[in-house]
């Protein structure tokens, strides 16, 4: 393996990092949303991903894997009922349905594609200084 495919690798593990942080962010911000467009409360949505295939010489006859999103799902859980007969999407028995989205789980995931997207920057940057030295070497 060479220097510029473990850059490809962790270059997607940064775009579909990037794509959690803003998943995550639409929850966050959307944690208290009653009325949505397709009517109802917001859906959490959760990201997934899947190893994929990079393109790679055949030099050493290794497959080697990054990273994709392969789907963003809605979450079909029920939502909270919660009891607040003056809100005006309010049900006429006064309950309140509310997205059904944990801050704290959500500032978990957060926090976890966070690091891991700092981890991906590391390798990136680690590459780079090889490649930097190497070329230093051949002068």
């Amino acid at each position: 393996m060479n220097i510029f495919t473990s850059m490809d690798v962790s270059a997607s593990a940064l775009k579909a990092q990037r794509i959690r942080l803003n998943t995550v962010s639409s929850n966050l911000a959307n944690v208290e949303t009653t009325s949505t467009p397709e009517g109802g409360p917001y859906k959490k949505k959760s990201v997934y991903f899947q190893a994929k295939p990079m393109p790679f010489k055949q030099e050493l006859n290794v497959s080697i894997k990054g990273v994709e999103v392969i789907k963003i799902l809605e979450d079909n859980t029920e939502p909270k009922k919660i009891y607040d007969p003056s809100h005006p999407d309010a049900a006429e028995d006064g309950y309140l349905q509310m997205p059904n989205i944990s801050v704290l789980k959500e500032m978990m995931d957060m926090s976890s594609a966070t690091r891991a997207y700092e981890a991906n920057t590391t390798v990136i940057k680690s590459a780079k200084r090889m490649a930097l030295k190497a070329l230093e070497i051949g002068r």
